[in-house]
Formats: structure tokens, sequence, C-alpha cells
């Protein structure tokens, strides 16, 4: 797998979003297509333009466009990269399932996981994320 692509209304702004919390540079930089990755090589982020891009919702309910896909992101401390995400245009969820990881959104409203894998007991995998009852 060579990446993982977002959609949003503006592929640069969001990739500026995601540069900033992953520390990750730059790839390839066109206009409606933006590439990130992490710079020892591997798999990296995609981010596109989609003009009719509509908000995820999460929790999911009947009636929203619910959230495709999330990342899950490991960090060495919690609070500090909650910070640094709000810091850079991140929101905190509402509704957080578990007391070992934090719920964010992007900017545009693509949920995104931040964990401490030595505080979660283990990989979160989103299970908690997905389990969370539709209204």
């Amino acid at each position: 797998m060579a990446a993982t692509t977002l959609d949003a209304p503006d592929a640069r702004a969001l990739a500026r979003f995601y540069q900033g919390l992953l520390g990750w540079p730059l790839r390839r930089d066109e206009r409606d297509w933006v590439e990130i990755a992490p710079p020892d090589g591997g798999a990296g982020l995609s981010f596109q333009t989609e003009p009719l891009f509509i908000r995820p919702h999460w929790p999911a309910t009947r009636s929203e466009q619910q959230m495709m896909m999330h990342l899950d992101i490991e960090v060495n401390d919690l609070s500090s990269a909650v910070e640094h995400a709000v810091a850079l245009g991140a929101t905190l969820a509402d509704v957080q399932p578990q007391d070992a990881v934090r719920v964010l959104f992007d900017p545009v409203g693509h949920p995104f996981c931040l964990f401490r894998a030595a505080d979660a007991g283990a990989w979160p995998g989103g299970r908690q994320l997905h389990g969370t009852p539709a209204e």
C-alpha cells in the first residue's frame, strides 16, 4: 500500500494540518492533490480536493454522513499530543469511549484517535470507536 487518501474541500489545507501533526515532509504537491510521507519511507497520506465533500458525523447516525475510516496514531504523551493537535486546528470529540484513547476531528471533520499503547493495554484497533451505538 502506498498511501491512504482523505478527501477534503481543500487538499493543501488538510495536508498542512497532518504535516504539522505528524511532522512528515511533502512528497508531492499539486493543486488538488498533496502527498505526505514519513521521512524514513513507507506508506503516507494523500489528500484530494473534493468540491462535494460532506463532513462526516461521529458517532454515526442514520441521517448524516458516516465516517468511512479513521486514523489511529500512537503517541508518547497523550495529553501533549492532544494539546498539539488542538493547537493545529483539531477538535476534541464530545464522546470519548476509551479512557486511554482520545478521539479528535481534523479541521474538516475526519475522526482520528491518539493513543499510548502502554496506557491502552493493546492496540485500540477502533473497536470502541466503531462499537458506539448508532442513534
